[in-house]
């Protein structure tokens, strides 16, 4: 409507979906949708577009070679004494099983939330410090136990891949994004899922979880400055109440 018809701020009252409807179709397009989503978070989607098609190899692969594969990429003991740099990266590249959608779903709601809000080199800093400390603390303590002899001699060997540690660090940070008095419930919980493993278990992995956590705590200062608002449930239901309102 212009002008001339009376009301000259019709136009610019109306919501963008009323006054264009095309751009607002355009906008929830599932072309227009995935654009965003690889722009906002180029090195996730990057990554997790890789580790899409090694998981196709891994499924196709003969379970023996696929074995050795994955033997020759793991960061255990030997191969961190040998070739630590190596196997710290193509680890990265590899899940640990044969199921691609619990890896896309933390992928999309814990990584890609992540890398908008920290920025993609404050977030490869966070994430790849959790992957290497973890690494190293938990075949640390590995160690310690085959020489305590409390595990077998054999664990020098182990296999260990997989994007856990990195995703845990992340999950670590991301505290720090989140509104009080939830931040409080998010970081309890948190404490409680991956500090029960090592209490329980004298497996490893749980002792490196726990150690990616932490390391992802540790980087605070990292978070400061990189804008409000922060995630509130209650925040988000209004959101999304205000959205149905406009959208009807």
């Amino acid at each position: 409507m212009t002008a001339s018809s009376g009301n000259p701020t019709y136009r610019r009252s109306m919501p963008d979906e009323a006054v264009h409807p095309a751009a607002a179709a355009h906008r929830r397009s599932w072309p227009h949708v995935f654009t965003r989503f690889g722009a906002g978070a180029p090195v996730m989607f990057t990554w997790l577009t890789l580790l899409a098609m090694t998981t196709v190899v891994q499924n196709v692969l003969p379970r023996m070679h696929l074995r050795e594969l994955l033997h020759h990429e793991s960061t255990n003991l030997h191969h961190l004494a040998a070739n630590p740099i190596r196997v710290l990266i193509t680890s990265l590249f590899w899940i640990d099983g044969y199921a691609f959608w619990p890896y896309l779903l933390m992928f999309v709601l814990v990584l890609a939330p992540a890398e908008r809000r920290l920025g993609s080199l404050r977030f490869v800093i966070v994430g790849l410090t959790a992957h290497v400390l973890a690494t190293y603390l938990s075949e640390g303590y590995l160690y310690w136990q085959i020489q305590e002899a409390v595990v077998s001699p054999r664990y020098l060997n182990a296999r260990d891949v997989g994007v856990s540690y990195f995703i845990v660090g992340i999950i670590g940070v991301l505290t720090y994004f989140i509104a009080r008095p939830w931040r409080w419930l998010y970081l309890g919980f948190a404490l409680v899922w991956f500090a029960v493993p090592v209490a329980v278990s004298a497996a490893f992995t749980p002792v490196g979880h726990l150690a990616a956590l932490l390391v992802g705590l540790a980087w605070y200062p990292l978070t400061r400055g990189r804008g409000d608002p922060q995630w509130a449930p209650d925040r988000l239901m209004s959101r999304l109440r205000r959205r149905r309102r406009t959208a009807a």
